[in-house]
């Protein structure tokens, strides 16, 4: 499990600037608070083998806050997310082998629609949520990550070695936020 004050100890991945990551509150809940100004990309990454055979799902609850600008999220010029969640199948000498998978919240992508990541051919969008967030604000996610290995990757995987979450904004120049709160790993049900 990992709560809020967890993440913010993960290691910093920037592929453009940095977005601001803090610890918030929101709502009564202690949140990982996430802002992108102008034309950042950066996300926090936890490096640890995750056992999918014991724990294959993922527990998670997140909130948007400001969305991306209008553009067709699953082209390159449009490439941004207010929140976004990466599982990866990381490996480190053969990697053409790495694989991931993102779940995103869209800002028009309709619930449920999936698509190769326009920049990297080796990820795998999902949109999970879409548009902006309800009265509550807050929305708790489950998915059997290996199950999504096996149906986006063709891959049936024993461990991921890598989570991240990313709030970005560098392909459209759009302020975007959200807050992450905790996630964790469960095992799956009977």
């Amino acid at each position: 499990m990992f709560t809020p004050a967890d993440i913010l100890d993960w290691s910093v991945h920037a592929f453009t600037g940095h977005t601001a990551y803090g610890l918030g509150r929101i709502a009564g809940d202690t949140a990982v608070h996430a802002v992108c100004d102008g034309a950042s990309a950066s996300g926090l990454v936890y490096r640890g083998a995750i056992d999918l055979r014991r724990t294959p799902i993922l527990e998670w609850r997140w909130r948007a806050g400001r969305l991306p600008a209008q553009a067709d999220e699953r082209s390159r010029s449009g490439d941004d997310f207010a929140a976004r969640l990466y599982i990866v199948d990381e490996h480190t000498i053969l990697r053409w082998r790495t694989r991931a998978v993102n779940y995103v919240w869209t800002r028009s992508v309709p619930t449920g629609t999936d698509w190769p990541n326009p920049f990297a051919g080796q990820a795998h969008m999902l949109a999970v949520q879409s548009g902006p967030p309800d009265e509550e604000g807050w929305v708790t996610e489950r998915r059997n990550v290996r199950e999504d290995f096996q149906r986006y990757h063709g891959r049936d995987i024993g461990q991921v070695e890598a989570v991240a979450i990313m709030t970005d904004c560098d392909n459209t120049g759009a302020s975007t936020s959200a807050y992450y709160g905790t996630i964790r790993w469960l095992p799956a049900k009977d």
